[in-house]
């Protein structure tokens, strides 16, 4: 899969601020990948400098290969985490003003508005002003803005702020029909759970400077800490010299941890050995419970 982006290098500093340390990022044609980060890691200047909004100070993007400029804006979907819309504007004339300036012709734009429209159930409020809606709806028509003018690349800032859980849904399969159609996504969020739920790789920034990146699957395996969850009939007390009880809840519940390379082998063929096993697996962390440990620089099986 090659990248559709390629950031290289890139430093980025403010009046007695670096945002932006020597940052590199490779992002998959094709994929979700997720920008992490706390409040004021240096995220958001990433983004404007995508967007053009800013220059970098050093380094390169790399946009489909060539050197990232204005006539990239054009294949570029944005979706700011501070909404940007003309409340005194109605709706449907608002989407298809901005699919127009992203130069999707007119009929088209119009066609293509109605059917996010339906999709969104939207429709009946076409014609009202956007100050009208509520903020649910208001952000459903961000949301189809940013991608109207069918991008390959869209940025997506805390695209699931205010909604419920049912609209939260109906974004996240349209987040990931338009993944599957070949379009890539840059995800930044604080929402962990989502980002397992729809990333297929990671970045992590911390104090402008990029502290992890990866698949979440290699990312996850690379904190794995041989580790298993084991809930048994009776008392277990491991007899295998490599195996200890790293912490016990109860008598029929505790968490076992192996040195061996092939850790499950071994604990099971002890367990079984004394007990019988009802419930068995590896612990695996958490995205969010890493980001925790990097961020606050804390052990993560404290």
């Amino acid at each position: 899969m090659s990248n559709i982006l390629e950031i290289s290098h890139v430093t980025k500093q403010y009046t007695g601020k670096t945002a932006l340390n020597d940052v590199s990022l490779s992002i998959p044609r094709g994929s979700i990948y997720g920008l992490l980060g706390p409040n004021g890691a240096g995220k958001t200047s990433l983004i404007r400098i995508i967007n053009r909004i800013t220059q970098p100070d050093s380094g390169t993007v790399l946009f489909n290969g060539s050197p990232l400029d204005s006539s990239h804006l054009k294949q570029i979907g944005y979706l700011p985490e501070e909404r940007g819309l003309y409340k005194k504007m109605k709706v449907m004339e608002q989407i298809v003003y901005f699919a127009e300036l992203r130069g999707v012709p007119v009929k088209v734009a119009k066609q293509s508005t109605m059917q996010w429209l339906e999709k969104f159930d939207l429709v009946s409020w076409r014609n009202k002003k956007v100050e009208e809606l509520s903020k649910g709806m208001q952000q459903k028509v961000q949301f189809i803005i940013s991608i109207i003018h069918q991008p390959e690349f869209i940025i997506l800032d805390e695209p699931f702020s205010g909604f419920d859980p049912v609209n939260a849904d109906l974004v996240t399969k349209e987040i990931l029909g338009l993944r599957d159609k070949g379009a890539t996504i840059l995800y930044s969020t604080h929402r962990m759970e989502s980002v397992e739920q729809l990333c297929d790789s990671i970045a992590l920034i911390n104090q402008s400077e990029k502290i992890l990146d990866g698949t979440v699957a290699d990312v996850k395996a690379q904190f794995k800490n041989n580790l298993f969850r084991v809930r048994t009939t009776s008392l277990y007390e491991p007899s295998d010299s490599t195996i200890q009880v790293y912490r016990r809840d109860d008598d029929y519940n505790c968490i076992l941890k192996c040195s061996e390379a092939e850790p499950s082998n071994y604990m099971l063929t002890d367990l079984m050995k004394t007990t019988q096993v009802l419930h068995f697996e590896e612990v695996i962390p958490s995205i969010h419970d890493i980001f925790i440990s990097k961020v606050t620089n804390t052990s993560l099986y404290a």
